[in-house]
């Protein structure tokens, strides 16, 4: 029996963008009126109540050729960020850091075993759940989402180590980190323009929030150790088990031969170079004020950083120069963080700090110029593919704006709620938010298109706006997670070597039970008296 071939990535996106060509032929073009509104201290461009109005045709032809280009330029951003990742991780994967940390920790793992309470719970299984936990966290609180692409490639060789494959990688930290993003409990980016475009306020209802998180949270635990288990058992049953063959070969999962190697000299000069940088910075900022919301709270977090990387890189290169490259990443990490949370970093800042990360462990590791760049353009090589189906995937959305059809797709979703009852009505703005993702997955961008239409509708129904803006959350975000024009996800699956078509026909279910289980937590907004809403 022949086998039918799935088509590539490439010409999936492809047939996406003549199909929203086509339908610019069809949908007669229409526009919102837009204005710009102050929403929590910023400027965002938002429709104007009743303003819908018909415009110029402006149907798409020969502008699919050009969907490339522009998908690059409205993809910029993420495609830079790509190759430097790309670039970076591959100069510290050349020092074999990575490789020394998994084995280090698998060997730990294993020791754990031998205690019977340990042994009964499954330490593999503690550290998906607690990864997962972690990531869903950073989603939920700061909206992580493209910083989750720097992560992947660190995640994922320490799945297949302990026997799993790629696609568990992923879900580890980016689908974890995305369901947090879901079920946000203080995102920004979603919860907090969405409530400031309803007049509610700021991150209000937000006990009600933590037990959707925590909810969600748990229904992807339970997904992913169901799923692990069964690849544990027969690892062929992966339907990447052949292409993962790339991080096993690369990363060494599958020998206990490799070894740490001592310290350079070199690394001891990156260590002394990074202390002095470190101490500027903690006197230049000896207290870092964190906002969430409305609350805020100041706390010395680069002098106490400088503090413990001093002592903790010490002690790391007294054990290996590879351990040494390792307390660099986890650093790396928590000054992202820091920058995240109280500096407001996005990705010039991230790639800075990750590019700045590579080239110190490549010194460390007593690498010259020359094997740097070699390493950077290998790494970099590596991601051009993934960077391409990102502008591809973003010429997706250009199409549709060019056509002058996302508006109309919106007015005509909008119309189909009618006088239906309560909870049909919130089940309708919750499937026309996940369908308006399907074209719009920016969730700042989407929150200032269907807000200001949305909140005073839910307000002639009897819906409190509350449940309005919870509908937006959950259709914002499970879609973001399957669609082809997300380039968070193209990029993700990119660096991940996991086809589009094989996340597809394995994410489609999972998908399917969250949207089901986004409508069970909204029915009780409509049906008993939640707090806040």
């Amino acid at each position: 029996m022949k086998v039918k071939k799935i088509p590539h990535t490439f010409t999936i996106i492809s047939v996406v963008i003549l199909c929203c060509a086509a339908l610019s032929w069809v949908i007669p073009a229409g526009m919102y009126d837009r204005e710009t509104r102050v929403v929590n201290g910023t400027e965002r461009v938002v429709i104007v109540d009743h303003s819908f109005h018909a415009v110029e045709p402006s149907p798409q032809s020969w502008q699919v050729f050009g969907a490339l280009l522009e998908g690059f330029e409205q993809q910029a951003g993420i495609i830079a960020f790509l190759l430097i990742i790309g670039g970076a991780f591959q100069i510290m994967n050349h020092t074999r850091a990575i490789d020394v940390g998994i084995l280090s920790f698998l060997r730990g793992a294993r020791r754990a075993e031998r205690h019977a309470f340990f042994r009964r719970l499954g330490v593999d299984r503690l550290v998906i759940a607690a990864v997962i936990l972690l990531f869903s966290l950073f989603g939920a609180i700061f909206g992580m989402s493209e910083e989750t692409l720097a992560f992947v490639v660190i995640i994922i060789p320490l799945a297949i180590s302990m026997g799993y494959d790629s696609i568990v990688g992923l879900c580890m930290v980016y689908v974890a980190a995305h369901v947090g993003f879901s079920g946000a409990i203080l995102n920004p980016f979603t919860i907090g323009i969405a409530q400031g475009l309803s007049d509610l306020p700021l991150f209000s209802g937000f006990g009600y929030r933590v037990f959707c998180w925590c909810v969600l949270t748990a229904v992807l635990i339970a997904a992913v150790l169901r799923y692990a288990a069964r690849i544990r058992k027969d690892p062929r049953r992966s339907p990447m088990y052949e292409a993962d063959t790339y991080w096993r070969e690369r990363h060494g999962a599958t020998t206990d031969t490799l070894e740490a190697t001592p310290a350079t000299r070199s690394a001891w000069v990156v260590y002394g170079l990074i202390l002095a940088a470190l101490a500027i910075f903690a006197w230049q900022h000896p207290s870092t004020t964190f906002r969430v919301g409305r609350a805020a709270a100041s706390f010395p977090a680069l002098p106490v950083l400088a503090a413990l990387f001093a002592l903790t890189a010490g002690v790391s290169l007294r054990r290996s120069g590879q351990f040494f490259i390792l307390n660099l990443l986890a650093y790396t990490v928590a000054f992202l963080v820091v920058g995240v949370m109280g500096y407001g970093w996005y990705l010039t800042e991230i790639s800075a700090i990750f590019l700045a990360m590579g080239l110190l462990a490549g010194f460390a590791h007593g690498m010259d110029a020359d094997g740097l760049i070699e390493q950077f353009l290998r790494g970099a090589k590596d991601m051009l593919s993934a960077a391409l189906v990102v502008g591809l995937a973003g010429g997706i959305i250009q199409i549709l704006q060019d056509g002058r059809i996302i508006d109309p797709i919106l007015h005509g979703l909008a119309a189909l709620m009618g006088d239906a009852g309560r909870i049909v009505s919130l089940g309708a703005m919750y499937a026309i938010q996940t369908v308006i993702n399907l074209f719009i997955p920016s969730g700042s961008a989407k929150a200032a298109l269907t807000m200001p239409i949305m909140a005073p509708f839910s307000d002639v129904i009897g819906i409190s706006r509350q449940a309005t803006v919870l509908a937006f959350q959950f259709g914002d975000g499970f879609t973001n997670m399957i669609t082809p024009t997300s380039g968070v996800l193209i990029g993700a699956l990119g660096i991940a070597r996991v086809p589009y078509d094989v996340w597809f026909r394995f994410f489609w279910k999972f998908i399917v039970l969250l949207i089901a289980v986004g409508f069970v937590l909204l029915v009780p907004t409509v049906t008993m008296e939640l707090n806040g809403f």
